[in-house]
């Protein structure tokens, strides 16, 4: 999961790997990860400015319960090999109509909450991910991705490769779009866009361990709005062109109970 006070162009988010399930665990286990550091992003979706605000993520390496086991809690905490499901969420800080963007109404901060699929092994992956605005836009996003992966020996591990965020009607309306009243308003012009792919990307990271427990973890992405995003008023005011970036400490946790 990655939070910050500006939206950043999507980033991949908390994962769980989904193993078989044991024939006993003799052991109860959590184990996950928290990041904490700077990140700089767009403003919003198609803004032609970054900023910078606090960042972080959270994410899960495994837990195992009784009969059921996801993913692996002693396994490495970056790209762990297999196949299985992931969770996803995203969170997306309120829009402002000012600025260039006044007249427009406020766009409420959404949280996505949604489940994926992953396949990972020694030194690439594949994913889907789906996320519904369980808070906010109440609209159906996602994205689809894979990575070339690169591993140290000194536990370094480096990620790279392309990546799609689509959308549904809806909420390509609630970041696209430009209601009747809000085009009196602004003097943009009144649009309504359709769902499907709106960006095509790129995103590389980094994870340098500095011991058992910490690390160091950098992102760099970039996106290109694409079909009825790109075509949208509000990005044409702005850019295409989204620019992220991420760097932070991150403290690995392994509980026994």
């Amino acid at each position: 999961m990655t939070l910050s006070r500006k939206f950043i162009a999507p980033l991949t988010v908390a994962a769980l790997g989904l193993g078989a399930l044991p024939a006993f665990a003799q052991d109860r286990a959590l184990a996950f990860s928290v990041t904490g550091g700077v990140a700089t992003g767009p403003e919003y979706f198609g803004a032609g400015r970054n900023s910078v605000s606090p960042g972080g993520s959270f994410g899960f390496t495994g837990l195992s319960f009784g009969r059921v086991q996801l993913g692996n809690p002693d396994g490495p905490a970056q790209f762990a090999t297999g196949t299985g499901a992931r969770g996803s969420l995203r969170f997306i800080p309120k829009r402002k109509g000012e600025k260039e963007l006044a007249g427009l109404n406020d766009v409420k901060a959404s949280l996505e909450l949604g489940a994926g699929l992953h396949y990972t092994a020694e030194f690439w992956q594949v994913f889907a991910d789906i996320r519904y605005g369980v808070i906010g836009h109440n609209a159906i996003a996602g994205e689809l991705g894979a990575n070339a992966i690169y591993r140290g020996a000194d536990g370094l591990v480096v990620h790279a490769g392309p990546r799609a965020g689509f959308g549904n009607a809806r909420f390509a309306r609630s970041y696209f779009g430009v209601t009747p009243a809000e085009a009196a308003a602004s003097g943009l012009a009144a649009y309504t866009p359709s769902g499907g792919i709106h960006s095509v990307g790129l995103e590389v990271g980094v994870y340098q361990p500095l011991n058992d427990d910490w690390g160091i973890t950098g992102t760099l992405r970039y996106d290109r709005l694409r079909g009825d995003a790109a075509a949208s008023p509000i990005v044409r005011q702005g850019s295409r062109d989204q620019m992220g970036a991420s760097i932070g400490v991150t403290r690995h946790f392994n509980f026994r109970f």
